[in-house]
């Protein structure tokens, strides 16, 4: 069963990162530049991704702000779809917003590209 995943960073390098690791371990990837372009992704009907993973602060809409409009079935893609949010954001009071905004899980950059597999795996039950 092939998994899949939508990215949304507005980093290059970790784009780069994520697509590899990614990739590697058989996900299907929909990568996105800013949290707009990952909105248009996750309101696709033909894109129905295992697990989201948004950076916090992106230009155009924020992964919070993108998080909360999933978590609200505003979109395609299924509320309860599991987010990690890969932030450099790791302020107590961010992990709590990101929390309280619906994610599943919350990884704080620099990060291992394997600590993030694992936690993938575990939400997704790969």
């Amino acid at each position: 069963m092939t998994k899949s995943a939508v990215i949304a960073d507005d980093d290059e390098t970790i784009r780069s990162i994520l697509q590899y690791k990614l990739s590697k371990a058989g996900f299907d990837l929909t990568v996105c530049h800013d949290g707009e372009a990952g909105r248009e992704a996750l309101n696709d009907p033909n894109i129905d991704p295992d697990i989201v993973i948004l950076d916090v602060m992106m230009p155009r809409l924020k992964g919070t702000q993108l998080l909360r409009i999933i978590r609200r079935g505003e979109l395609a893609v299924a509320s309860d779809v599991p987010v990690i949010m890969l932030t450099s954001r790791g302020r107590e009071a961010d992990v709590l917003e990101a929390f309280e905004s619906g994610a599943s899980e919350y990884l704080t950059k620099p990060f291992s590209p394997n600590e993030l597999l694992v936690r993938i795996e575990k939400l997704i039950g790969a």
